[in-house]
């Protein structure tokens, strides 16, 4: 009775885990979608941390594979990771593992299928996203989305450039040019990723 009792807490969570992140990831992805122009930038704390507004087409750091077939074997590779993660997930629950385990893949599970979410159904649910012209995306246009499933973009926001400056010129390779600290534009579903690896 105590292991099943055990498994029940354990489950649950999990899902207030994954739930959680999901939720607060979707909604900052809609806010963000139908509020701002693509690459327009909202200053949240001084000259270190703004809500950025790209589209990413591909993988993490807009890095794609190859094309239209490559974007739906990349989405339906989540799919399947999402999948074996749930059932890694059930399996560490049942074996009773530390709630921090337990925690870290449900983080790794959120943010992973918060970014299906955006790939799956994006494209159908949104209007394109354009930088600097009277319209910004709007939710169930009547024209229809801009792509089809499995074929949309994840929306990034989070920027952090932390640090500019200039290599010295006495660097080999890179004296001389500008660098940035920290350049990359992610979403809360790659914080949980990260925070869960």
């Amino acid at each position: 009775m105590q292991a099943h009792s055990s498994l029940k807490i354990n489950l649950r969570i999990a899902l207030i885990t994954i739930f959680s992140v999901v939720v607060a990831d979707q909604i900052l992805k809609i806010w963000v979608k139908t509020n701002m122009y693509l690459n327009e930038s909202i200053p949240a704390a001084g000259d270190w941390f703004y809500i950025h507004f790209i589209e990413n087409p591909g993988m993490a750091f807009g890095l794609e594979f190859g094309g239209t077939t490559g974007k739906l074997l990349l989405s339906l590779f989540r799919i399947v990771a999402v999948i074996g993660l749930g059932w890694y997930i059930i399996k560490l629950s049942k074996e009773g593992v530390s709630k921090g385990l337990l925690i870290s893949f449900s983080l790794i599970l959120a943010g992973a299928l918060g970014n299906i979410i955006d790939s799956a159904f994006y494209g159908i649910l949104f209007s394109e996203s354009y930088q600097h012209t009277p319209t910004i995306a709007s939710f169930l246009p009547s024209e229809g989305g801009y792509a089809g499933f499995l074929h949309g973009h994840v929306v990034d926001m989070l920027y952090f450039p932390i640090i500019n400056g200039q290599f010295p010129e006495w660097l080999p390779f890179w004296g001389g040019e500008n660098f940035q600290f920290f350049r990359p534009v992610f979403n809360l579903a790659d914080a949980s990723i990260t925070s869960g690896v």
